[in-house]
């Protein structure tokens, strides 16, 4: 199982991104193809949500609307293990913010990492490498 990084459904799904086809290729040999699961959080489809409706980032924004029924789409497809925060991945989270006096900014991603690692989960698609790597995790970069 690989888990997702917000980056990497952004790149999926807003063509105007950077690594749109890189992404793409990923999804395809290295979840699909094979049958690997990918593992998917709930805060990582609010994080997506923000992010592909912003005009501060994007040209051609994606509506609100439309970003919800994405992230549903997402968090339904077959290919996807939801992962939920659980008191494990809470407590690690906490433990790691504090080990490695981690500031404001690595908040979300902390915490995303420890939610995927309490479930088993050490491998991550993202474009930001050195937030999951720091935490043990094996960084696949589109």
């Amino acid at each position: 199982m690989i888990g997702a990084d917000t980056t990497f459904l952004v790149q999926l799904e807003v063509k105007e991104a950077p690594e749109h086809f890189a992404a793409h290729k990923i999804l395809w040999n290295q979840i699909i193809n094979p049958g690997v699961q990918l593992a998917l959080a709930p805060q990582t489809l609010a994080e997506f949500v923000h992010i592909v409706s912003d005009p501060k980032r994007f040209q051609k924004p994606v509506p609100v609307s439309e970003a919800v029924k994405k992230a549903r789409f997402w968090w339904n497809a077959a290919e996807v293990q939801q992962m939920t925060p659980s008191d494990a991945s809470v407590m690690q989270f906490l433990d790691w913010m504090e080990k490695h006096q981690l500031g404001r900014k690595r908040i979300l991603d902390t915490k995303l990492a420890a939610t995927f690692w309490t479930a088993g989960v050490t491998e991550i698609i993202t474009s930001n490498p050195s937030d999951f790597t720091l935490l043990g995790f094996k960084a696949i970069v589109p």
